[in-house]
């Protein structure tokens, strides 16, 4: 089992690694990041996310949608962005959040990692 903080450095050998956040999207908080810069700012992407994941489980309460969200992609000109939400029972509320270089990135390998890299978090 993987703490926090490596889970968090697994996440920068995914190809194309921009930076990822562990997030709390009941308060929109990061509980741990890695990477950014300048240009991805995690706290803000991490409050924004949240945002994102808020929708998409408030809508699929009112379709009465009994599923539950592996992930949500968000496609840019360059990049990608991943929100998995864990499904561990210490971790209701949480996601892990992935920024990839489009150009550097293989979307399906990184999905398939960030879910290893899920299933070996202790929360």
């Amino acid at each position: 089992m993987a703490n926090v903080e490596t889970a968090l450095k697994e996440t920068t050998t995914i190809d194309g690694a921009l930076g990822a956040a562990l997030v709390d999207y009941g308060s929109g908080m990061a509980l741990g990041t890695i990477g950014g810069g300048k240009e991805l700012d995690l706290a803000v992407a991490a409050a924004g996310n949240t945002d994102v994941v808020r929708a998409k489980v408030r809508t699929m309460e009112l379709l009465g949608l009994k599923d539950e969200i592996e992930d949500i992609l968000i496609t840019l000109s360059s990049q990608y962005h991943l929100i998995r939400l864990l499904r561990g029972r210490n971790s209701q509320g949480l996601f892990l959040y992935l920024a990839l270089d489009k150009e550097r990135s293989n979307l399906a390998m990184a999905r398939h990692q960030l879910k290893r890299i899920e299933a070996e978090l202790e929360v």
